[in-house]
This record gives structure tokens, C-alpha cells and sequence, in this order.
């Protein structure tokens, strides 16, 4: 039976912020479109992948669905798609929500079908009646989401309110250190110094038309700097908003102002009256089981949840070549409680998978859900590179592999269900002075396998070593201690019977 992985998309692509939909019997995931190796978020054009819902694993790219240049207020192509969201509306067709680098208009395009092209259809706006017919712009209009609920009434959600731990450190910053940054940077942080930042996150009906707000947007949940006496309080409103309509009740995802993590908030109804839940995920897993330590770089995080044949998944993201530019899709199964509310769950490199991978073949390196070395830390910041162990995927040969591996760095990948694999095989280059040691364990407890590496090897080159795994499942690691420093392309298990 094939396996997928996460990321579940191939490695070469780049689609975060995915909102995952069920329309007819194929998944779409709609998201913004990173490269490999970007220097800002989201420079490519949307396109948009599907599967069959009954086959999770089978996912095909269907094309680019909608252009940066096709709204008028973009012509010059100079400004980047932001996270987006789909809506069936009454009318049966298929409505794509979206917003530019913080450009205070909410745009829209239309398709007969849901992978689209999407034609521009407009910007979002009031009636002349209310505040003169102009479009909406308060609170910061920014990662709109979309809901058509059962009676045919459409609801549209933004919001983008920086607090606590996301404020980028950039307020901080001192002119002597804004002077030292290369001017790229420094315009782009100067250019968020002076926005004027939202609060909350909002919610506003729109008529029939999909176009026109039927009222001014009310508050929908609260912000970082207003959580006090809410519920909300270490987990107020930061981004991504993301709505869905479960078992009558409605489920609120967001981006916490701690960024990394994504939480969630029910009512009884589309348009206020939300509860803060808990968190769903974390790409770095903080929260997990108590876990105050990240197993992988933080970064920005945004997703949707996605009901199909009696489950129910999150789809989030994580960073890649130790930027916030470069961001890959991932998701994982969560349990539904009866009583409503949903459980933190554990980052895996299973993902979609349905069970353990097998311990047999080949598997990419850059399916880690493990990543650490004595840099990482919990704080976002990418700006002075400290995080050196990462996932890199070269934009032009699309190869994914795992650099920067250096003394006390730990990759991991769970899990695989262990049966018969007596070797383990690592595709390996650089330069090497220590000991690798695999194990079941995160800190590298009980190792089930270890090898001595000197020297330097410049290409890419197989070393072998055996390996007495516990049989069950379990998670992999792999730990190196010494001198140098080297990267893994790929790992493959052997039996006996095999060699």
C-alpha cells in the first residue's frame, strides 16, 4: 500500500496556510504559495492540489488557480497573495477570498469549479448606506476566511492583532541595529513599524452577493493586549483566521499571538458567543504532554480543520531553510471528544498515513518531525541564523535534505512500525569527526545502534550500519556528537534477507 508522509505534498512544493475542503468527493487545499529558499512570505502565484476524500495519500496538483496580477489593485504585480479561503456559495459557485501584503482590501474571485481558474470578481465593500459604499478595511482586513452555513447566510472573518511574543522583537530594535541589516530587511521592517496594527479578530455578514456587507464587522474573539477576564488569556487572537461548521457547532481556529501554535474557540453560532477551546497543534509541539521545549524550529503557523468519512484533521505548517519564506503543508488526525473539544496533538512524519511507516525502502531525511541542536530555542526569530540545523530544499534540483548537522544536533522522525529492519543505511556528505548514535529515545537513552564517521566526504555516499530496534511502533532518532559538520539526504532500513 503507498505511504505518505508530511510534509504531505512533494518536498519541492511550497503551499502554507492551507485550508483544507471537502467539495463533492475530492479534498482541495487552498493556501498561499511560498518557494523554496523565498525571501519573503508567499511569492508565488496560488495553486491549488486535491485528493480523493476516500484516499488521503493520492494528492495531484491541479494547476495554478489564480494569479497575483489578475485584481486591478495588483496590476503592477508587485505585491504578494496572502493566506486565501474557499466558500461554495448559495449560487453553487465557488468563491476565493484573499488579501495582498497588508493592502486594506479584501478581494474576491469566482469559479464554476472548485480547483478553479477564479476570475477577479471584486473587493469586498459595504452598501451605499453604510459608510458610503467604501470597502471594508477595519481592524486590519488580512487572512480572510470564509463560511457559508447551512441556511445560505455568509460570513466573513479577518483579523490581525500582533501581541506578547509576536511583536518580530522589531519595536525593540534600536536604529544603530536597523542600520546594520541589509536594506531588504530594514525596509520591510520600517514598512510594519508603521501600519497601523489591529486588535481583534472580526466578523461581518455579507448579502447574498458574496461582495457586500450587510453591516460594520463586530468583534468576533479577542486579541493578546485584551484577553483579560475572557478565557483567552496566553492565547488571545493573533492571525489565521479559519472557520468550521462540526456537528452543529462552530469551531474558530486561529494563530495565538505565541504564533507557532493553533488554537481553537466553539459557539452555538457563526458571528459571536465563541469560547476558547485549546490548542490543536503546535509546529513545534510546545504544550505537548507539557513539553515548554520546541523539537523544531517555530515559525508562523495557519491551518484549518477538515471533516471527511467519520475523521477529523488538522492541516498546519512548518518553516523550512531557516526562514519564516519557506513554509511546507503538514497535518495530522485529531480526536473529536463527545463533548466537543479537541486535544493537543503530537507533530508526526506520518501525517496523513493512516498507521506507522513501514521499516523497509528509502524515506527523505526531510520528513523529520524532529529537529534540534543546542541553538534551538523557543523564541521566533530567525534574524541572526543561530538555528543552523534545518530542512533546505534547493528551489532549482528539488532536493529536500537536512543541513547544518553539527555536535549535539538530534533529527527524529515518528514513527515507523518496527518488524524486521536489522540495518539502517544514511545518505551522507560533509565533514566528520564523532559518533552517530540512533535511538528509540529523544535523548538518545538505550541507543539501538551506533557508528564512528571521520574525515570528509563530498558527495553524497552511503554509510551502513546495524541496528537492534524494539519491535513495535516507535520513533526514530538520530543523534551526532563530535566535530564538523554534515548533512543527510535520505535513510533506508535493511534486513537479512534483504542483503
Amino acid at each position: 500500500m503507498e505511504q505518505i508522509y508530511n510534509p504531505y505534498l512533494p518536498l519541492w512544493e511550497h503551499i502554507p496556510d492551507g485550508e483544507p475542503h471537502l467539495f463533492g468527493d475530492r479534498v482541495y487545499i487552498y493556501g498561499s504559495h511560498d518557494v523554496a529558499g523565498g525571501k519573503a512570505y508567499c511569492e508565488d502565484h496560488y495553486c491549488v492540489w486535491s485528493a480523493p476524500k476516500d484516499n488521503l495519500r493520492n494528492w495531484r496538483c491541479e494547476g495554478i488557480s489564480y494569479r497575483r496580477d489578475q485584481d486591478p489593485s495588483n496590476a503592477a504585480d508587485d505585491k504578494q497573495l496572502w493566506a486565501p479561503d474557499v466558500t461554495c456559495g448559495p449560487d453553487g459557485r465557488y468563491y476565493l477570498y484573499y488579501c495582498y501584503s497588508f493592502y486594506p482590501e479584501i478581494g474576491v474571485a469566482v469559479s464554476d469549479k472548485p480547483e478553479g481558474p477564479f476570475a477577479f470578481y471584486g473587493h469586498v465593500h459595504y452598501p451605499p448606506h453604510i459608510l458610503g459604499g467604501k470597502t471594508v478595511q477595519e481592524g486590519m482586513v488580512f487572512d480572510p476566511a470564509v463560511l457559508t452555513d447551512d441556511d445560505g447566510r455568509v460570513f466573513l472573518y479577518y483579523g490581525f492583532a500582533p501581541a506578547c511574543e509576536k511583536e518580530f522583537r522589531f519595536p525593540a530594535l534600536t536604529e544603530e541595529e536597523l542600520a546594520t541589516m541589509p536594506p531588504e530587511k530594514r525596509e520591510r521592517i520600517e514598512a510594519m513599524r508603521a501600519l497601523p496594527m489591529g486588535e481583534d479578530s472580526y466578523v461581518v455578514e455579507l448579502e447574498q452577493d458574496m461582495l457586500t456587507a450587510k453591516e460594520e464587522p463586530r468583534v468576533l474573539i479577542p486579541g493578546g493586549h485584551h484577553t483579560a477576564g475572557t478565557g483567552f488569556e496566553g492565547h488571545g487572537f493573533f492571525e489565521a483566521s479559519s472557520i468550521r461548521k462540526i456537528n452543529g457547532r462552530y469551531y474558530f481556529v486561529y494563530s495565538s499571538h505565541k504564533s507557532h501554535e493553533l488554537c481553537y474557540a466553539t459557539s452555538d453560532r457563526p458571528d459571536g458567543g465563541f469560547v476558547y477551546g485549546g490548542t490543536i497543534v503546535s509546529n513545534g509541539d510546545i504544550g505537548f504532554n507539557g513539553r515548554t521545549d520546541p523539537v523544531y524550529p517555530l515559525g508562523n503557523n495557519h491551518g484549518g480543520l477538515l471533516e471527511v468519512d467519520g475523521a477529523l484533521y488538522i492541516f498546519y505548517h512548518r518553516q523550512t531553510n531557516g526562514t519564516e519564506f519557506s513554509r511546507q503543508g503538514c497535518a495530522e488526525r485529531v480526536e473529536l471528544r463527545p463533548d466537543g473539544s479537541i486535544p493537543q496533538v503530537e507533530i508526526t512524519s506520518c501525517g496523513l498515513n493512516g498507521a506507522p511507516l513501514k521499516d523497509s525502502g528509502s524515506y527523505p531525511a526531510a520528513i523529520a518531525c524532529h529537529l534540534t541542536d543546542p541553538s534551538v530555542s523557543g523564541v521566533i526569530d530567525y534574524g541572526d541564523e543561530k538555528m543552523k540545523t534545518q530542512i533546505r530544499v534547493t528551489e532549482r534540483q528539488n532536493v529536500s535534505y537536512i543541513t547544518g548537522i553539527r555536535n549535539g544536533a538530534v533529527a527524529g522522525w515518528k514513527s515507523f512500525a518496527f518488524l524486521d529492519a536489522n540495518f539502517l543505511g544514511l545518505e551522507l556528505r560533509g565533514s566528520f569527526d564523532g559518533t552517530i548514535t540512533v535511538s528509540h529515545n529523544i535523548r538518545g537513552l538505550n541507543p539501538i545502534g551506533a557508528v564512528e564517521v571521520h574525515g570528509t566526504v563530498e558527495e553524497w555516499s552511503m554509510a551502513l550500519l546495524p541496528i537492534t530496534p524494539k519491535k513495535g511502533t516507535r520513533p526514530l532518532y538520530l543523534r551526532y556528537d563530535g566535530e564538523g559538520e554534515w548533512e543527510l539526504r535520505s535513510f533506508c532500513f535493511f534486513s537479512d534477507f534483504a542483503l
